[in-house]
C-alpha cells in the first residue's frame, strides 16, 4: 500500500506496486532491444477489449519513462496526485526500459537510440499512432530523443528533473564536470569501475542502516521521504545499465531537439545534483515552446518529492 501523505506535503506519497489496485494491466511487449513490461490503463479498467483500443483519440495515451534508478512504480505519487488534484492520467503507459524494473536485461544493454526504438515499439503495441511522452531523469533524455526523431508521433512533451545540457557536458568531459556535478560524475565512475559488484555493495549498506545516507544525493531530504521510496531507489539502481546509457553523451547533439515543434512543459528541483539551474534555460533556447518550472527545496525527484506541483507544471 502506499504511504499516507498530503498534497501540500513534502514527499507525501509512497510507491504502490499493486497494479491491480490502480486499474492496471500487465503487457509483455517483445522488441527488437529486448523485451519490455508494460503497465497500462485504458479509458475505461473494465473494458476486456485488446490493448490497441487505448489508442482512442479521445483518451490521449501518456507515455511515462522512468529514470536510471526507477521502474514504473516511481510514476505512482504522480499517478495519485494527478488524481486527487481533478486531472487524472486517463490512459497512462508505464515501460520498465529493458534492464530495469521487471524488464529483462538485453545484450547489449540499450543505449539512447535503442531506448528511443524500445519506445515507438510499446506505442504501437498498445495502438498508440501519437501520443503524449513524460520521461524522468535518463527517460527524459530518451523522450527528448524520441521527439526528435519522431516529432510527428510525440503530440506533449513532459520532462521531470530532466538529464540534459550540464550532465550530458559532464559525462562526455568528466575531468572538469567532477567539478559542475560531482554526485553525477563519481557515480559512473564507481560504476564503470564495479559494475557488477555495485549493485550488491548498495543493497549491503542499505541492510546495515545507511539507506537515507545512500538516498541523500537525489533527495532534497531524505530522512522524509517515505520508505518505499528509499528502497526502491536502492534496489532499482542498474550500474550496467546506467553506464552504457551514458555512453551517448559525448558527441551528442543537443540541437537536434529542436526538430520537435510541439508543446513542451519541464519542471526542476533547485537543489538537483544532477543538472544545472541554468539548464532549463537553455533548455527554452532549444524548444521555445517550453515551459519550465523551477521547485525549491527540491532534489532529483520532482514527481516524488513535490508530485502534485509536478503535476500542475505538467498541466
Amino acid at each position: 500500500m502506499p504511504d499516507a501523505g498530503g498534497p501540500s506535503q513534502y514527499a507525501p506519497f509512497g510507491l504502490d506496486d499493486d497494479p491491480a489496485a490502480l486499474g492496471l494491466a500487465r503487457l509483455v511487449v517483445p522488441t527488437p532491444d529486448g523485451a519490455v513490461l508494460v503497465h497500462h490503463r485504458r479509458a475505461d479498467p473494465a473494458d476486456p477489449a485488446d490493448p490497441a483500443d487505448a489508442g482512442d483519440p479521445a483518451d490521449p495515451v501518456t507515455i511515462l519513462l522512468h529514470g536510471a534508478a526507477g521502474s514504473w512504480t516511481t510514476w505512482t505519487p504522480y499517478l495519485r496526485a494527478a488524481a486527487e488534484a481533478g486531472r487524472p492520467v486517463t490512459a497512462p503507459v508505464l515501460v520498465d526500459l529493458p534492464g530495469w524494473g521487471g524488464s529483462p536485461a538485453p545484450t547489449p544493454a540499450l543505449d539512447v537510440d535503442a531506448a528511443a526504438r524500445v519506445v515507438l515499439a510499446v506505442a504501437d503495441a498498445v495502438g498508440a499512432q501519437r501520443f503524449e511522452l513524460v520521461g524522468h531523469s535518463l527517460g527524459a533524455l530518451v523522450a527528448l530523443h524520441v521527439a526528435a526523431t519522431s516529432p510527428g508521433r510525440v503530440t506533449r512533451l513532459g520532462l521531470v528533473s530532466p538529464t540534459t545540457f550540464s550532465a550530458l557536458e559532464a559525462v562526455a568531459r568528466p575531468w572538469s564536470g567532477v567539478r559542475r556535478l560531482p554526485a553525477l560524475v563519481l557515480l559512473r565512475g564507481v560504476f564503470t569501475v564495479l559494475p557488477r559488484a555495485s549493485s550488491v555493495l548498495l543493497r549491503a549498506a542499505a541492510r546495515v542502516g545507511l539507506l537515507t545516507a545512500l538516498a541523500s544525493p537525489v533527495f532534497r531530504h531524505a530522512r522524509r521521504v517515505p520508505r518505499s521510496v528509499r528502497e526502491a531507489f536502492v534496489a532499482e539502481v542498474r550500474p550496467v545499465a546506467f553506464v552504457v546509457a551514458t555512453r551517448s553523451a559525448p558527441g551528442y547533439d543537443t540541437s537536434a531537439w529542436s526538430a520537435y515543434r510541439g508543446p513542451a512543459s519541464a519542471v526542476a528541483g533547485a537543489d538537483d545534483a544532477f543538472a544545472e539551474l541554468d539548464d532549463l534555460v537553455r533548455l527554452r533556447a532549444v524548444l521555445p515552446q517550453c515551459r519550465t518550472t523551477l521547485l525549491p527545496e527540491c532534489g532529483h525527484f520532482a514527481h516524488v518529492e513535490w508530485p502534485t506541483a509536478t503535476v500542475d507544471a505538467l498541466a
